[in-house]
């Protein structure tokens, strides 16, 4: 039993059902936490040593090394029980997602940056270190967030069994359909 399960055993009732229930929501989270841990310290860091005039650019260096740790994670364990594609197609799905996530991201701290001019010299340091912080850490990756939970579940790793089938007539249905609508 994994340590995430432990914890979610431990929980009260009315939490342990929530937790149970949303499990996918809550593994997509703490992976989402983990990248977002990797993708704030890889971007100041080079923000600060490397890239000091392309902030965007160490915006995008940052959150492509997330987002190759986050298909790690989210494949081999948040949608573990999901799939059913081919790998290669499944990654060429993620990496589109996170493709369009990345230009999510960066668009807040591009506007903030080149729209706004929110850096030194038209605002001290500390106003710059703060509308950067909140611009592409929390405004882009929020946005990005809600795209990429949105595209996981839908395109990258749908349920392996769902299968969409038009139904046109009562003997066009599997047997155990047909019982439940009464036709025998």
């Amino acid at each position: 039993m994994s340590v995430v399960e432990n914890v979610v055993l431990r929980l009260p009732e009315p939490l342990r059902s929530l937790a149970l229930k949303h499990r996918e929501l809550l593994k997509f989270a703490l992976v989402g936490g983990t990248c977002f841990v990797i993708d704030t310290a890889i971007f100041f860091g080079l923000k600060s040593i490397v890239l000091s005039e392309h902030p965007v650019t160490a915006k995008i260096v940052a959150t492509l090394v997330a987002t190759i740790v986050s298909y790690v994670l989210n494949r081999e364990w948040s949608f573990k029980t999901r799939g059913g594609r081919e790998r290669r197609h499944e990654a060429a799905l993620f990496f589109l997602i996170n493709g369009i996530g990345i230009v999510l991201n960066s668009a807040p701290l591009w506007v903030s940056r080149y729209l706004l001019h929110l850096q030194e010299p038209n605002v001290s340091r500390l106003a710059e270190e703060f509308s950067d912080f909140l611009s592409a850490q929390v405004i882009g990756t929020l946005i990005a967030m809600v795209f990429r939970w949105y595209g996981y579940k839908r395109w990258v790793f749908p349920q392996a069994d769902y299968r969409p089938r038009r139904v046109t007539r009562a003997y066009d249905l599997p047997e155990e359909d047909e019982q439940a609508l009464g036709h025998s």
